[in-house]
């Protein structure tokens, strides 16, 4: 017998290990199933549930994670409600996730719907605004330290070139400006994420009825207010939603650029966590804070999760 004569193995494998679960009686062996997700469960209960217990337990306790812990009750999620520094962290998160998200989503989007008009034109640009998306946080706030460096930094540097040096400034060293730079340096390194999701939805749409409101009269602004608005809504909305929760739990830019300052001007909850923690050594204290920034990031899921579940 040849090579070419022998009897395939694989489909007759294959067969019989789909007989597992759909016999010839018609009764499904559910418990194969499980079987096979058992290592993602198992996984998932190491790396998300288990951690997850654990912070709310220690949010329980006084412990500086070295001695023995104490019971604490509830005093650490009270002496959040009355800690300034705590609620200064709740204001500062809530101004750097809106001013992130929309502005990222803004430029994400517009430049979405501009390619979906024209996309051989954009493509380097795409490109170019995606690329940032692949930079890591850590990364892009290095860069973004060279360019606001208050002595040699790009912007000083021009602003001295061409005669303006009085409009030098250094641009972390004060509250309001640290945000600003912030914001930048974030939206620079995520608008790439709303530009994917709502070009994937533009993409989809049938090119067909583009051409065929083209061919019917229709001007750039009409296809883009009745066909690529409408049709990039679903990709709008992931984007949103993921864009809020990256923002809610940001953590590296902010501290390779500011480490939360100046006097805690750009100092999120998530930072605050971080410094309690590990920084002071309130083991139980922090981890009340993450149980907090927990709780928002569930009220944020709430209406997609909701709205994945209607469509289902």
């Amino acid at each position: 017998m040849t090579t070419l004569d022998r009897p395939s193995v694989g489909p007759s494998v294959v067969a019989y290990v789909a007989s597992w679960f759909k016999p010839a009686g018609g009764e499904r062996h559910d418990w194969v199933a499980y079987v096979l997700l058992a290592p993602v469960f198992l996984l998932f209960a190491v790396g998300v549930l288990y951690p997850l217990f654990e912070t709310f337990r220690v949010s329980f306790l006084d412990w500086t994670g070295l001695g023995r812990p104490k019971p604490a009750g509830v005093e650490n999620y009270v002496k959040l409600v009355q800690d300034p520094n705590f609620l200064n962290a709740l204001k500062v998160t809530l101004t750097w996730t809106l001013a992130t998200t929309f502005f990222s989503v803004f430029f994400g989007w517009s430049i979405a719907l501009v390619s979906g008009l024209d996309a051989k034109r954009t493509l380097v640009f795409r490109v170019a605004i995606f690329a940032a998306y692949g930079v890591s946080e850590v990364a892009s706030g290095v860069i973004w330290l060279g360019i606001v460096q208050p002595d040699f930094g790009l912007i000083n540097s021009v602003l001295r070139a061409i005669g303006l040096e009085q409009w030098a400034y250094p641009w972390l060293g004060d509250a309001d400006t640290a945000m600003v730079v912030l914001v930048a340096a974030y939206v620079w390194t995520q608008t790439g994420l709303p530009l994917l999701t709502c070009y994937a939805a533009i993409v989809a749409i049938p090119r067909s009825q583009i051409e065929a409101a083209y061919v019917d009269g229709a001007s750039h602004m009409q296809v883009l207010w009745h066909i690529l608005i409408p049709y990039s809504l679903p990709g709008l909305r992931v984007a949103i939603f993921l864009i809020l929760l990256n923002s809610l739990k940001a953590f590296d830019l902010i501290h390779a650029m500011t480490e939360g300052g100046p006097v805690r001007g750009t100092e999120t909850v998530g930072y605050f966590m971080f410094q309690e923690a590990v920084v002071y050594f309130k083991q139980g204290y922090g981890a009340a804070s993450t149980i907090v920034l927990l709780l928002a990031v569930i009220v944020v899921s709430i209406p997609l999760i909701r709205e994945r579940s209607s469509n289902s």
